[in-house]
């Protein structure tokens, strides 16, 4: 069955805009349907700085009457109408003073979701608040629904006369341009990881959303506590975490098992979001060396991913030696699988000769 996937963002005009939000839609356009969904074939909306809000609600109406899995990506800047001090999604032509009048509120999405099967819905979110929201937020966290995945971050508001960007969103986007769509809690996890390398490191500490169809939050979700690890830059210790899950998949299920090669790729990016690049890139190509040894066909999507994200981290190793080390299994692999892009096996080789 085709899935359905809404592609919102939005951000007032004026100088209330807080976020560049519809930046990120170009990005999240060139993502092949399928890999935005998680399924075979999928439908795809997409509403740029919408300017009413009954209008974005019918879409919305429209793409939670559909059957088959719903995947809604939001981005875009949340504020409070001074009346009920309810949260809103501010559209194009949202003001403080007419936030009830032209901002979604947000409670709209909690009842258009609210009628559909469990665990066959999931929000991803990109969200920049004003100052007032910010604190709002703190003591009445967003709801979005018992039934609906939920996964993104809120952020406070930029410096002033600064545009926050939505680097998640954006991260999301690049990993999923990959053709690979990894599951839901690690791409979150990998998103958050490039976000904040892309802010500076955090620099502005956001609420970090992942919540499961039930509706209940995953502080048992080892993807969360790795997402906290990575956000107060505890590296080592979110390595560790990973390392005693992924020992924990491999005694239970095998070496080569979905299960630990999911913990072996969380490593993989770990490592490449503590700035080491030689461990990474040899990860990854553990990683492809063992789909490739389980059958899988050398152009699979996970196993170019692997040999993709090995090939870019080798390429980020500073150190000669180490590059010489790793160079000719990347070689060996990319003489097996070469990607979809052109000449990659010569790039390898061409700086092989060099170093």
């Amino acid at each position: 069955m085709p899935g359905t996937v809404l592609l919102l963002a939005a951000s007032p005009a004026g100088r209330g805009r807080l976020v560049d939000a519809a930046g990120v839609l170009p990005v999240l356009a060139a993502v092949a349907p399928a890999v935005l969904s998680g399924t075979d074939t999928a439908n795809v909306v997409e509403l740029a700085d919408p300017l009413d809000p009954q209008a974005v609600l019918t879409r919305l109406r429209a793409a939670a009457a559909a059957p088959g899995p719903l995947t809604v990506y939001v981005t875009g800047q949340l504020q409070l109408d001074r009346r009920q001090r309810l949260p809103h999604l501010a559209l194009a032509r949202t003001t403080p003073v007419t936030v009830r009048y032209t901002a979604l509120p947000w409670h709209w999405f909690r009842e258009e979701l609210r009628l559909r099967s469990p665990g066959t819905t999931t929000l991803l979110l990109d969200l920049h608040s004003d100052a007032d929201t910010w604190e709002h937020l703190s003591t009445h966290p967003l709801d979005c629904g018992t039934g609906t995945a939920v996964y993104g971050r809120v952020v406070p508001p930029p410096p002033r006369r600064a545009l926050g960007r939505p680097s998640y969103m954006k991260a999301v986007a690049t990993v999923l341009r990959s053709g690979h769509r990894p599951p839901l809690e690690r791409l979150h996890l990998e998103a958050l990881g490039r976000a904040a390398a892309e802010e500076g490191g955090a620099a502005r500490p956001g609420l970090v959303l992942s919540t499961p169809a039930t509706g209940t939050p995953a502080d048992s979700d080892p993807h969360v506590a790795l997402a906290a690890a990575v956000e107060s830059g505890r590296h080592a210790d979110a390595d560790a975490l990973a390392a005693r899950w992924e020992t924990a998949a491999v005694r239970a299920h095998g070496p080569g098992s979905a299960e630990a090669l999911h913990w072996t790729e969380v490593r993989a990016d770990l490592a490449m979001l503590a700035g080491d690049p030689v461990r990474s890139c040899r990860t990854w190509l553990s990683v492809a060396a063992a789909r490739l040894a389980a059958g899988q066909a050398p152009d699979a999507p996970a196993v170019e991913a692997a040999a993709d994200r090995a090939h870019h981290q080798w390429g980020r190793i500073d150190d000669p030696a180490r590059a010489r080390e790793l160079g000719p299994v990347l070689v060996e692999l990319r003489s097996r699988v070469p990607g979809r892009r052109q000449g990659a096996l010569e790039d390898v080789r061409g700086r092989l000769a060099v170093l």
